[in-house]
């Protein structure tokens, strides 16, 4: 990229999604020529991540609880519960897709019914779902899991030449299964077949239980001060 420029505009506070009494507050990068795989990829490895178009960056005034984390997937170890989930993973089918299946919003609406009736994607709506998910700029996959025939996961992957980023999934609601990590899963064994370093699961949040499930993952490298450790 020759233009190297880079702008950001701060959104106003607001109440964080994931830890009571903290005020969130994001950087959004301005510049257009950012928004597109190549800028978006040196972002994502400084810490950026990407929300439907945007791409961003907590830049809150109180709190650095947001660690931004990737795992090693060369060298992933699995431990003995995810070796227990690798067994169960064989039952399963699973291919990534440039699109979705047709069966997908059935699953996608029961799982925001069940799970997340009070958050903001309530109730399911299919242009939300791409407004928030995907970017015309973007290279992105769906992995799609079945059981025999039957859609129970999607995952939302950015896919880059060296590198798997995590974007969003849904499952079967019901399901007695760790859906979400069986994803992770999958997009680790994706990594490794395709000979890609490193997937970005998102920001580790140690005291948020909903997203502190990322340092399972072994090894992995965190962003401290500008550096991966």
């Amino acid at each position: 990229m020759n233009n190297l420029s880079l702008r950001i505009g701060l959104t106003p506070n607001s109440d964080c999604n994931y830890l009571p009494n903290e005020q969130e507050q994001l950087g959004v990068v301005m510049d257009e020529h950012w928004l597109s795989p190549v800028g978006y990829n040196i972002l994502l490895s400084s810490g950026y991540r990407r929300s439907g178009r945007a791409i961003y960056k907590p830049m809150c005034e109180l709190c650095s609880a947001c660690t931004p984390l990737r795992v090693d997937c060369p060298n992933f170890v699995a431990s003995k519960s995810q070796k227990r989930q690798l067994n169960q993973m064989k039952k399963f089918r699973w291919e990534f897709k440039a699109k979705l299946d047709e069966e997908w919003f059935p699953l996608y609406e029961r799982y925001i019914r069940l799970r997340h009736s009070t958050g903001s994607m309530y109730p399911a709506n299919k242009e939300q779902f791409f407004e928030f998910c995907t970017a015309e700029w973007m290279d992105t996959l769906f992995l799609h899991v079945y059981d025999d025939d039957k859609l129970i996961a999607i995952a939302v992957t950015d896919v880059f030449e060296n590198a798997l980023s995590a974007v969003y999934s849904f499952f079967e609601p019901d399901s007695t299964l760790s859906l979400g990590t069986l994803c992770v899963l999958y997009q680790i064994q994706y990594s490794q077949q395709t000979g890609r370093k490193w997937l970005y699961p998102g920001y580790q949040i140690d005291d948020c239980k909903a997203m502190n499930y990322k340092v399972r993952f072994q090894p992995h490298q965190k962003l401290i001060l500008g550096d991966w450790q």
